[in-house]
């Protein structure tokens, strides 16, 4: 089942996409991912991939009937998500797409990251044996996506009292986490709340820095933060930002300061990192331990 998009849909503005998977994380992702597509005026495109993640594919495994029944049961896995999405965002303007595919998932989102404004995947899904996701597909998918990545865990906080959080981001000094301040900027504006802006300037325990470093240290962190912020408050005048600086393994300050975030932003890899990698350290890192909606921002290949 793919719902066809219409020639004039082709040219508006990039989608953000959702995996689903019928999982009570894809209907979590499903439902953050409504909400970012309405605040952006953006389409929702749902996916579901229901093809069997085995060697031999349903192909050479399954019967014509059992094709079938995959195939109406992605498309009620979609309807369902559909109505999740619906709940999670009535927004009358608001887009919404499906589509199912007799592909693998992982390079099907990958496909579609050349022409989407996000990625949205659930951190763990259905096990491989119900055709859902599981947690390598988030990591792969934020591994190799050429978009923005949203990752949501099943049990981070959607509600109320969380969309008066502000939006966490990690900055550490490099040209890779400039796309991930600019984003984490353009989201706290349009939810209309404050951004948190770290910067942890030791990979290593505070309490390991010589004391007659200290200062020195601190200062040079302080400076440099603002130096990346630069800017930013010209172009986001309704954006209070509150600047942190840690001594401290960015990883830990990032995880501790998401407890009271409603989003964390992070770029695809920091200090030391080559534009080939896949992820840092810190971002997959932090992938897997915060239960707050993450963002990994990759620097666009421009070639």
């Amino acid at each position: 089942m793919t719902d066809s998009v219409s020639r004039s849909e082709e040219h508006a503005a990039p989608p953000v996409v959702a995996a689903v998977d019928g999982s009570p994380g894809s209907n979590r992702a499903v439902a953050w991912a409504a909400v970012e597509a309405s605040i952006h005026g953006c389409g929702l495109h749902l996916l579901n991939s229901w093809i069997l993640p085995v060697g031999f594919g349903p192909e050479a495994t399954m019967t014509e009937h059992d094709l079938r029944a995959l195939h109406d049961e992605a498309g009620r896995l979609l309807a369902g998500a559909e109505h999740v999405a619906r709940t999670a965002a009535p927004d009358p303007g608001l887009v919404i797409t499906t589509e199912a595919l007799d592909r693998l998932v992982v390079p099907a989102l990958v496909e579609r990251s050349d022409s989407a404004r996000m990625l949205v995947v659930g951190s763990r899904g259905l096990g491989a044996f119900q055709r859902g996701l599981i947690g390598s597909v988030s990591t792969a998918v934020a591994q190799h996506a050429r978009c923005p990545v949203a990752v949501i865990h099943a049990d981070a906080p959607l509600d109320v009292a969380a969309a008066t959080r502000p939006v966490l981001v990690g900055v550490d000094g490099s040209g890779n986490s400039v796309p991930a301040v600019e984003l984490a900027f353009d989201e706290a504006a349009r939810r209309r709340v404050g951004l948190v802006a770290v910067h942890a300037w030791s990979d290593t325990s505070g309490y390991e820095i010589p004391l007659r470093h200290w200062d020195g240290a601190r200062d040079s962190a302080s400076a440099l933060l603002a130096e990346n912020l630069a800017g930013y408050a010209e172009k986001y005048p309704d954006v209070p930002v509150e600047r942190r600086v840690t001594a401290d393994r960015p990883v830990r300050s990032l995880l501790d300061a998401s407890a009271d975030a409603q989003l964390v932003v992070v770029g695809s890899h920091g200090r030391g990192g080559f534009t080939s990698m896949l992820l840092g350290s810190t971002s997959n890192a932090l992938l897997h331990a915060v239960d707050t909606p993450i963002i990994i921002v990759r620097v666009r290949d421009r070639r």
